[in-house]
């Protein structure tokens, strides 16, 4: 079972992560993660998050993340469902979950597809503050983290 789905629909993490279940039974671990928008950043107020992508190649890119993370790790399930528009502090932007029979595997392709997502993935941000809008990078530790996985890369 593997969906990916980028929309302005709201992500319902607990939900999201009850249906996966239930649609690998089989699976020994499941693993997932969901980001929100935070409150703050360094010290300023943040009232939401604007994201834009690019459908074509964001949709390809985390498709091609996913078939990565096949082909690394023994994944009986993949979900990616990330938000694009205006989303509110608190809201979810993104949730991630991956199965498989042991939970190593799990772990590692939620991770990796995460680093792929915060550094690879065609989309915009932008912050919104109380000072005005700030478009957004990834950090240094975003590309240090996601830079593990290339030691081994598997295309």
């Amino acid at each position: 079972m593997d969906q990916i789905r980028i929309s302005t629909d709201r992500i319902d993490a607990g939900l999201s992560l009850k249906q996966f279940e239930t649609e690998v039974p089989e699976a020994g671990a499941i693993v997932s993660f969901s980001g929100q928008v935070r409150p703050k950043a360094g010290d300023q107020s943040v009232t939401a998050l604007h994201l834009q992508a690019y459908p074509p190649m964001t949709d390809n890119g985390i498709s091609n993340a996913v078939d990565q993370a096949q082909r690394r790790w023994p994944l009986q399930g993949v979900q990616v469902l990330h938000r694009v528009g205006d989303i509110k502090v608190g809201e979810t932007i993104v949730f991630v979950a991956t199965a498989s029979e042991h939970r190593r595997a799990a772990f590692e392709a939620a991770d990796f597809l995460m680093d792929y997502l915060k550094t690879e993935a065609v989309f915009w941000k932008k912050e919104i503050r109380s000072e005005g809008e700030v478009w957004i990078e990834p950090r240094d530790q975003d590309y240090q983290d996601q830079a593990r996985w290339t030691k081994n890369k598997v295309t």
